[in-house]
C-alpha cells in the first residue's frame, strides 16, 4: 500500500488507521472524509524533533492550514508544538474559535484587505507575511492607529523552479506572490519596511512550490536566501531573525511517488545551510519550514457509493460515484493523480480499465481517468479514493447544491465527527 496506515483484513475490506472502511461507510454514509489523527501527529512530530534536533530550540514547523482548516485540526497541532501559517481572516477566525494561540500564527495572502489587516490585528495575528509595499502602507498605518509595532516578515521569490506542476510553483520570478531578488525588488521592498515606524521587520520568506521529493531545490533557494541576508546585513545593517524557506515536501498519492524521508532531508538541509551562513560569516537565522499537505494528506481517505456504470464499446468504462470534484476538484484543476480502490472488494484483481467519474452535471467532473478497478464493481460498492487529507475538504464546495460531507476523525480508541455533514437547511442558510 502506498501508506502504512491501510491494510486488507480478512474480509478483503479496505482498513484506514485499523477501521473497516466498509463498516464507517454504513456507520456514517458517503461521502465521507476520514482523517486519521494518530497519522496527523505523527506527522507533526516528525517535523518538529528533525526541525529542533537539526536547527536548534528556536525552529519551528508552521502548519499550512489551506492544506485542510477546520477547528479540530487547530487543536492538534497546537498540542503538537507547532505554529500556524492562515492565509485568510476565515481561517483566523478558526484557528481562534479552537483556542490557537495567535501569537504563533503567521497571516499569508498576496493581497491582504484593509479589513484583513483590521481583523489580524483584533485577534492578535503573531507575524505578517507582506508581499508588496500597498500591504505594508496597510500594516503600518493599522498599527499606528494602535500604538504598536507589527512584526512582519517579507516573502521573497528567489527565482526557483521546482520542477513540479505550474499551478503549484511559487517561487519562479513571474509569480503573483512576493518580490523577486533577481530584480532588485525584495532589497527595495526591505529597505522600505526599514523605514516604516510601525512595522517590526524579523526577517524574510519564501515558498518555491509543492510536492518536492528531495532537499535540492531547498538548498539552492536556501542558499540564495542566506545571501540575501548577507547583503541586507551589509548593506543596511539589518539582522535577520527569521527565515521561513516555506513548504512543499511531496506526498506519495501513488505506487510512481517516491518514499521521502523527512527527518534526512531536513538533516541534509541544515548541514549546506550551515556551511553556507559559515561561508558568508553570518549566524543562521531562526529557521521556520510550512509543511500543510505532507502533515495531513496521507492521514486522509474518502469514502463514495458506486452509482451507474456504462460501458462505451471500444471506448471507455465510466464508474460514477456519489460525489465528485465539489469534494475534490483537484483533478479537475490540475490532473492530479490518486490511488483509487473499491473498498469492499480490495483482495480482487483490478483487471478493468475504467474512469472514476462524479455526480455533477459538468463533463470535467471526474477523480480519476484510465485506472484500473476490480471488473465486477457494481452500484452500491464503496469506492475509496486515497492519500485526500490535504485540499480536498478546504478546496470543497456547494457546485449544483450538494452538501459538503463531513469530516471523521479516527484515533486509537474511537472515531468521532469533526466537521457534520452539510444539510440542505444549511446550503440555502443565506438565501434571502
Amino acid at each position: 500500500m502506498i501508506c502504512d496506515n491501510i491494510t486488507v483484513n480478512e474480509k478483503g475490506h479496505l482498513c484506514f488507521a485499523g477501521r473497516d472502511t466498509v463498516e464507517l461507510a454504513e456507520k456514517y454514509g458517503t461521502p465521507l472524509y476520514l482523517m486519521d489523527e494518530e497519522k496527523i501527529r505523527e506527522n507533526c512530530r516528525v517535523y518538529v524533533n528533525a526541525l529542533k534536533k537539526y536547527f536548534g530550540e528556536n525552529a519551528l514547523p508552521i502548519y499550512a492550514s489551506k492544506a485542510n482548516s477546520f477547528k479540530r485540526i487547530y487543536a492538534i497541532i497546537n498540542e503538537e508544538g507547532m505554529g500556524s501559517d492562515v492565509v485568510s481572516s476565515g481561517e483566523i477566525y478558526t484557528a481562534k474559535k479552537a483556542g490557537f494561540p495567535m501569537e504563533k500564527t503567521f497571516f499569508h495572502s498576496n493581497n491582504k484587505t484593509d479589513a484583513d489587516v483590521e481583523f489580524a490585528m483584533e485577534n492578535g495575528v503573531g507575524f505578517f507575511v507582506a508581499d508588496n509595499s500597498e500591504e505594508l502602507d496597510a500594516i503600518n498605518s493599522k498599527a499606528k492607529t494602535r500604538n504598536i509595532r507589527q512584526k512582519v516578515l517579507l516573502r521573497l521569490t528567489p527565482g526557483i523552479d521546482p520542477h513540479t506542476f505550474a499551478a503549484v510553483a511559487t517561487g519562479k520570478v513571474d509569480s503573483k506572490f512576493g518580490a523577486a531578488i533577481e530584480t532588485g525588488q525584495a532589497e527595495e521592498l526591505t529597505k522600505y519596511a526599514l523605514s516604516l515606524e510601525n512595522i517590526d521587520l524579523q526577517g524574510f520568506h519564501c515558498h518555491v512550490g509543492s510536492q518536492v521529493f528531495d532537499s535540492e531545490v531547498y538548498i539552492k533557494a536556501a542558499e540564495i536566501m542566506l545571501s540575501f541576508v548577507k547583503e541586507m546585513l551589509r548593506k543596511y545593517s539589518f539582522e535577520t531573525k527569521i527565515l521561513d524557506i516555506g513548504g512543499g515536501y511531496g506526498v506519495r498519492y501513488t505506487e510512481s511517488n517516491p518514499h521521502i524521508n523527512i527527518d534526512e532531508n531536513i538533516r541534509v538541509l541544515s548541514e549546506e545551510m550551515k556551511k553556507f551562513a559559515a561561508q558568508l560569516g553570518i549566524e543562521l537565522p531562526a529557521i521556520m519550514l510550512e509543511p500543510g499537505r505532507s502533515i495531513v494528506a496521507d492521514a486522509g481517505m474518502t469514502l463514495y457509493t458506486v452509482g451507474t456504470l456504462k460501458k462505451i464499446p471500444g471506448y471507455k468504462c465510466y464508474v460514477s460515484i456519489d460525489g465528485g470534484m465539489t469534494d475534490n476538484p483537484r483533478y479537475a484543476l490540475y490532473g492530479s493523480a490518486y490511488t483509487v480502490m473499491i473498498a469492499n472488494k480490495a483482495n480482487e484483481k483490478a483487471d478493468m480499465l475504467c474512469t472514476v467519474a462524479g455526480r455533477c452535471c459538468e463533463s470535467g467532473d471526474l477523480i480519476q481517468e484510465n485506472i484500473s478497478l476490480t471488473s465486477t464493481v457494481k452500484r452500491g460498492d464503496i469506492c475509496a479514493v486515497l492519500t485526500t487529507g490535504a485540499y480536498n475538504y478546504s478546496m470543497a464546495s456547494n457546485y449544483n447544491r450538494l452538501p459538503r460531507p463531513p469530516i471523521v476523525m479516527i484515533d486509537r480508541e474511537k472515531d468521532y465527527i469533526a466537521v457534520k455533514r452539510e444539510t440542505f437547511d444549511d446550503i440555502i442558510s443565506n438565501d434571502v
